[in-house]
């Protein structure tokens, strides 16, 4: 046992335990301030302490191999830890370095989660592309200067740790250690090191060891949950290193067949994947005297929970409560998936952005896409956005695909402005209805509005035409769905900026011949939503589940849609309704036509990255899969304990949503390159 004795074993074994205990001091950090998660889940969700076990097991593989560097520079046999002081200053620049960088990185994926509410990934780089509107916007949310403070001082303290353990150790008197003890020593040390990293206790296969994956920490099926077992640095470095195909055209093929009778294409030609249809002139398209003025309105980051009429019990949207009323009102509206770029592309395109790096905006090859807003001919067409449009390359796709489109950002506005994100609502509001009150009066026009209020630092200007900021208990806002007494007055700033834009096109002249389509970019719930039914919250599906208004009361009337409806279904539906023939190569469907597979379905991406969780959801069910087709399960959506499989109990619902599902993701995926203009 005289191997027990060694210096330098001492020395990398305690360093392992600071490592070790610092980062589970930041997954307890992260499970208390940013999971969303009582501390009573501990002993109340079985899968909770399983899956906080699992991160632990990570933890311990990222202290491992952090100090790999550091072992191979201690047993080097003649320059090494212990006799070169070139040497011990070599290993300790490399820990600063390294303590530096993981400690940096975990404070970008606290930012990361309470943003998006998903640990950080490989998508991340995406700001890196906007560096400067990424920052502008951090500063203005997060106390950075007392976070750098923190990162430093956590950095310095650990490192000041394991100065002294090397003081302690290799600083010691040498004792003499026989060659064979040193041998059987090290072959012991190498098994539990290599135990270790492979984070694996039992059902172990010596012949082909599968390590501990990331995938493991998913086996509850709640993504909220599965966030507790992820390691942020090594599941960084996973969606990093993995190679992506932007589309799997065999499974387009094998596909086909369905999707081109989902889609109702005119002439399906399996060889060349044809997704093209040609929708005549609806019978049932508005008798106006003439073409209605069509407006979009996006509402950025307003999810369902946050809104009244789809039972939020604070009363903080009284102005779209009311407009729900008076519209075409969606239950089961979804985005496919979350993020502003990526909502903006689907409005646009029709096409659901499920590129798995980067947003499809950032790729400077499928920018030029085809719209259907191009069908809207004799329209002006007007993007109007309060802060600047090349966030995300968001102006290359508006730019490229829509003809004649005139984008207006903070440049081109006289208002003043408020945060990172431009001018504030209100007054990109009143700025638009300048440039619309300015075009002929005979001459329709489709204008896009892109709001940025309610966002992160949630800025409430000074002047808003009167709004009041209301003071309610912390504990009631986060209660039901808001994060902040900010974030809830926030949504509520954007309600009552709403309710100024009806006003303000009544007084412009427009209202009554205009369809207003008023939508959620994506929801921002990061607590507890109980006035919501149980699925959305355990099957992550609020953060697809996006408000919808259609309005125009004088030119459509008050419907209730039961139905589940998608983003790109929303400018053929619009179309539709304008009475106006077009050709469409897109995913979007015009809802007021029949759907060949019956009961709509609609395709979700339900975890963003490299390895995503897609699904396809109707009004009472969603099928989820891994991005591969593994694992699928079926889900009652009205059920109290959701995460239930119940494929057994509705087997014909699951066959039909498991090829509709993976069909329609491929598909996708295809068409983000197949939908270019020529």
């Amino acid at each position: 046992m005289g191997w027990l004795k060694s210096r330098r074993l001492h020395y990398w074994f305690g360093a392992v335990a600071i490592l070790f205990a610092l980062l589970a001091a930041l997954r307890v950090l992260f499970f208390f301030g940013f999971s969303g998660f009582e501390s009573s889940a501990m002993r109340e969700i079985d899968a909770v302490p399983q899956t906080f076990g699992i991160g632990l097991r990570f933890d311990l593989r990222l202290a491992l191999l952090m100090m790999m560097p550091v072992a191979l520079l201690a047993w080097i046999p003649a320059w090494n830890l212990t006799r070169s002081r070139l040497v011990r200053w070599l290993a300790r620049g490399y820990l600063a370095v390294a303590l530096g960088a993981v400690v940096l990185i975990y404070i970008i994926d606290f930012g990361h989660y309470a943003y998006l509410g998903v640990r950080i990934n490989a998508t991340v780089l995406r700001f890196v592309e906007d560096a400067q509107i990424s920052s502008d916007m951090v500063w203005q949310t997060y106390p950075v200067v007392w976070i750098s403070l923190g990162w430093l001082a956590t950095t310095a303290l650990t490192w000041w740790l394991l100065l002294r353990l090397e003081r302690i150790t290799l600083d010691r008197p040498r004792r003499l250690i026989s060659r064979w003890s040193v041998a059987w020593g090290s072959a012991l040390m190498v098994v539990a090191v290599f135990l270790g990293i492979l984070g694996r206790i039992d059902n172990i296969n010596l012949e082909n060891p599968v390590p501990l994956r990331w995938s493991d920490a998913f086996f509850s099926g709640n993504n909220q949950i599965a966030a507790l077992g992820l390691n942020p640095v090594i599941f960084l470095y996973d969606t990093l290193t993995v190679p992506q195909q932007p589309y799997d055209l065999e499974e387009v093929r094998a596909h086909y067949p369905l999707i081109s009778q989902y889609l109702n294409v005119d002439k399906p030609d399996a060889d060349t994947l044809n997704m093209t249809r040609t929708q005549e002139a609806a019978p049932y398209a508005l008798s106006a005297e003439r073409r209605p003025n069509i407006i979009f309105v996006m509402l950025e980051s307003l999810g369902t929970s946050a809104v009244g009429a789809y039972g939020n019990p604070l009363d903080p949207t009284p102005n779209l409560d009311r407009l729900a009323n008076q519209s075409w009102f969606f239950k089961n509206f979804y985005v496919p998936v979350t993020g502003t770029a990526k909502t903006v592309w689907a409005s646009i395109s029709g096409v659901p952005d499920v590129s798995r790096g980067e947003t499809s905006t950032r790729n400077p090859l499928i920018t030029q896409q085809r719209t259907l807003i191009n069908a809207l001919e004799g329209y002006e067409k007007l993007y109007m956005i309060g802060g600047n449009s090349g966030w995300a390359n968001m102006n290359a796709l508006i730019r490229q695909s829509i003809d004649g489109v005139r984008l207006y950002e903070e440049r081109h506005w006289t208002s003043p402005m408020v945060d990172v994100w431009g001018i504030s609502d209100l007054d990109l509001f009143k700025e638009s209805d300048r440039l619309l009150r300015e075009l002929p009066k005979d001459q329709p026009f489709f204008a896009y509005i892109q709001t940025a209020g309610h966002h992160r630092p949630f800025t409430i200007p000074k002047e808003n035409d009167g709004f009041e900021v209301l003071d309610l208990p912390l504990e009631e806002v986060q209660r039901y769905g808001s994060q902040s007494l900010a974030q809830y007055n926030a949504v509520r700033l954007l309600d009552f900026n709403i309710g100024r834009l009806m006003e303000i096109a009544k007084e412009g002249g427009y209202y009554d011949n205009t369809i207003f389509v008023l939508f959620g970019d994506h929801n921002t719930r990061f607590t507890h939503i109980p006035h919501m039914p149980p699925a959305f919250e355990k099957l992550g599906l609020e953060s697809n589940h996006v408000p919808l208004l259609i309005h125009a009361p004088k030119l459509l009337g008050s419907k209730v849609i039961e139905e589940a409806v998608g983003l790109v279904d929303l400018l053929p539906t619009v179309l539709g309704m304008a009475g106006f023939e077009f050709e469409n190569r897109a995913m979007g469907r015009d809802i007021q036509q029949g759907s060949p597979e019956g009961e709509r379905v609609v395709p979700l991406v339900l975890r963003e990255g490299t390895f995503p969780i897609i699904g396809g959801v109707t009004k009472d069910f969603l099928l989820q899969m891994e991005h591969d087709g593994s694992k699928p399960t079926l889900h009652d959506l009205a059920s109290p304990s959701p995460l239930e499989n119940v494929a057994a109990q509705h087997p014909d619902e699951f066959k039909r949503l498991l090829g509709l599902t993976r069909g329609l993701h491929e598909t996708a995926r295809l068409m983000l390159y197949r939908n270019v203009r020529d």
